[in-house]
């Protein structure tokens, strides 16, 4: 067992920096999450890439805001830069409900501690810097720079907000994964260059005033989009950014982008070629304890650690292009894998851990069946400028074996002291459908999804179909529902055969810009008739950079530019996702209400069929009776007659 020592984590405090020898330090890292040295969080994986270039690195996380902003000033000024990240999600997300309402916990903090993360964190940080240290530069990054990096809408102030460079005042800002420009960044300041003058780099953005000079490359093409001003004043343009927006940031060779802001320009570079399997295994491969601080050793455990502790991330990346996700605009939509020797090292380092029990939690990325995943002719992919590889269709140039995904779990379950892995990130159920994935080898899809469900899945496997709407799921991206049925009746078989006794638990979404009331009670009716009581569910919330939160704020669809209605208000959206829980006694007199109002008493016979058979009942015993009755009177009647008569 291996014992680590207060040294191994990057300094936190003045103490721990002088325990290095180091008099003074290269780059000061602020985040909004707790520091947890693992892979999964990004300050760490920032920090430890520093570290590798031989830089003197410390970390300040979670800084105080509410005091004297000691916190700020604790470590003096840096001789390269001060670097921010609001953490690894967006500061709005951690601290709010889909309802806007404050979340009880905060998953990236000590036992789940709320308020140790300010709204806005990134913009508040930077700030902080820029008044303490103003001859210091502020670089960037992390989900919430990366998604807010050109004009956005912003849910939680409902207002159109500029890219965040203008509100932090920040030098530089990287997006998207980090390690390639921060290589490039470092290795120029290295060579003396300022950093004022880092203006080319790939996958970076920053302002310039209008009367300075556009930095020449001859080797990108640029395009403008129009600017803040014009998309305050007209939500159709503001749409219109988006289209160019998306698809330069999934081309593999991009233009740059320009947008004017008030007096300044905004300057987005083209993002870098996907990471090699060598880029990013070296990434995994730095020398992560893995573990927490020990200054929280006495605040509780971390939620979002105690998550993933025993997890393997395989790849980076994902090719669905879903219209209410904000992984490929991170990310990108071309896979980064890592080798199968890289994650083998990795689970003997989580095997080895002092509680590791034998279980590894997950064995997987973005989406868990992406894995190796990439287009068989690479010319073709060059010049794609496909949001989505697999929607409407699958690519007929994308390589969906399963087979490499196949190996790596059987080589993972070989290791001596892992007793079970298991497959916690999400499977896209589409591809494992041979009607969708056309050109896939049936046998190696059927032999994924019964490795899945007889090694790799406790009691339930989780698929997200989203909706069963087909306007709905086009606008989503995600394929008919047609093929969930398809998907089922599979898993319903290998269940079966293999006698395993598991559960299909779907996850949707409501309120999903072009749902209507009636789309959410065929999906109630229709996953009721599949014997389906729904649980994982989720109202759509706008976050930035996605298309659905562009047609949300605008009303219109980015690509086609014709109006689409979204839910929108707090009624709306109750109504919508009470049709989630229709089996709930306190909405059956809503939904009966409801679906009478619209004329569709096929989805209330579907849904409610008990009510309404008892009051069709109820309705023909007093028709019975009110005919016996009568019936009876009248035989009543005749007799008196008969008598009067004699």
């Amino acid at each position: 067992m291996i014992m680590n020592k207060l040294s191994d984590w990057l300094p936190t405090t003045n103490k721990e920096v002088k325990l290095r020898g180091w008099e003074e330090l290269d780059v000061i890292l602020f985040s909004g999450d707790a520091y947890v040295d693992h892979p999964a969080f990004g300050h760490a994986v920032v920090g430890r890439i520093l570290e590798s270039y031989g830089l003197r690195v410390a970390i300040v996380p979670q800084p105080s805001v509410h005091d004297n902003l000691q916190d700020f000033t604790k470590l003096g000024a840096p001789k390269m830069f001060f670097a921010v990240t609001g953490g690894c999600m967006d500061p709005m997300v951690s601290n709010y409900t889909a309802s806007k309402r404050k979340r009880d916990n905060d998953a990236y903090t000590p036992n789940g501690d709320k308020g140790f993360r300010p709204d806005y964190a990134t913009t508040v940080y930077s700030n902080i810097l820029k008044e303490k240290f103003p001859n210091i530069p502020v670089l960037i990054g992390g989900i919430e720079a990366s998604l807010r990096r050109v004009t956005h809408y912003d849910y939680w102030s409902d207002t159109l907000k500029p890219t965040i460079l203008k509100d932090s005042k920040a030098d530089l800002l990287v997006y998207g994964m980090g390690e390639q420009p921060l290589r490039e960044i470092v290795s120029l300041l290295q060579k003396g260059v300022p950093f004022s003058s880092l203006t080319t780099v790939k996958q970076t953005a920053f302002l310039l005033k209008n009367k300075e000079e556009i930095p020449k490359n001859k080797n990108w093409n640029d395009v403008s989009i129009h600017s803040h001003e014009v998309c305050l004043k007209d939500k159709k343009l503001f749409a219109s950014n988006f289209k160019v927006i998306e698809q330069e940031s999934n081309k593999l060779f991009a233009d740059r982008i320009f947008q004017d802001v008030g007096d300044s320009k905004l300057v987005i570079n083209p993002p870098y070629e996907t990471m090699t399997e060598a880029e990013i295994d070296a990434s995994f491969d730095l020398p992560f304890t893995r573990l927490p601080h020990p200054k929280y050793n006495k605040r509780g455990p971390i939620p979002a650690f105690e998550m993933i502790k025993f997890s393997i991330n395989i790849h980076r990346g994902c090719f669905g292009g879903c219209s209410f996700c904000t992984i490929s605009a991170h990310q990108g939509k071309f896979i980064a894998s890592r080798s199968q020797e890289s994650i083998l090292k990795e689970v003997e380092q989580v095997a080895n851990m002092p509680d590791f029990k034998g279980y590894l939690s997950d064995i997987g990325g973005p989406s868990a069946n992406m894995y190796k995943m990439k287009g068989k002719v690479q010319e073709i992919c060059d010049k794609c400028v496909s949001p989505s590889c697999i929607s409407p269709v699958i690519c007929h140039n994308l390589d969906t074996s399963h087979k490499p995904l196949t190996e790596l779990y059987k080589a993972v379950d070989r290791h001596p002291k892992i007793k079970k892995s298991f497959i916690g990130s999400g499977i896209r159920h589409d591809m494992l459908v041979p009607e969708f994935n056309k050109l896939a080898d049936p046998k190696e899809l059927d032999d994924y999804t019964e490795e899945v469900m007889t090694k790799h899945v406790s009691g339930r496997l989780k698929v997200a179909p989203e909706h069963t709407s087909d306007p709905v799921l086009k606008l989503m991206r995600k394929p008919s529902f047609t093929y969930f049925h398809k998907f089922k009746e599979r898993f319903d078989k290998i269940n079966i055969r293999k006698k395993l006794n598991l559960q299909l638990i779907p996850y949707f979404i409501s309120n999903h810009p072009a749902c209507e009331v009636e789309d959410m009670a065929n999906l109630a009716a229709e996953t009721k008739d599949m014997g389906f009581q729904l649980e994982q569910v989720q109202g759509f919330t706008p976050t930035p950079m996605t298309v659905a939160t562009v047609i949300y704020y605008s009303g219109y669809h980015p690509y086609t530019l014709k109006p689409t209605k979204t839910p929108k208000t707090k009624h709306e959206k109750e109504e919508q996702h009470r049709f989630f829980f229709w089996y709930k006694r306190e909405n059956q007199a809503w939904i009966r209400n409801t679906l009478t109002k619209v004329g569709r008493q096929d989805l209330l016979q579907k849904l409610l069929p008990s009510t309404n058979s008892w009051r069709k009942n109820k309705a023909e015993k007093v028709k019975d009776t009110f005919n016996d009755t009568v019936s009876f009177n009248s035989r009543k009647k005749k007799k008196f007659s008969k008598r009067k008569k004699r």
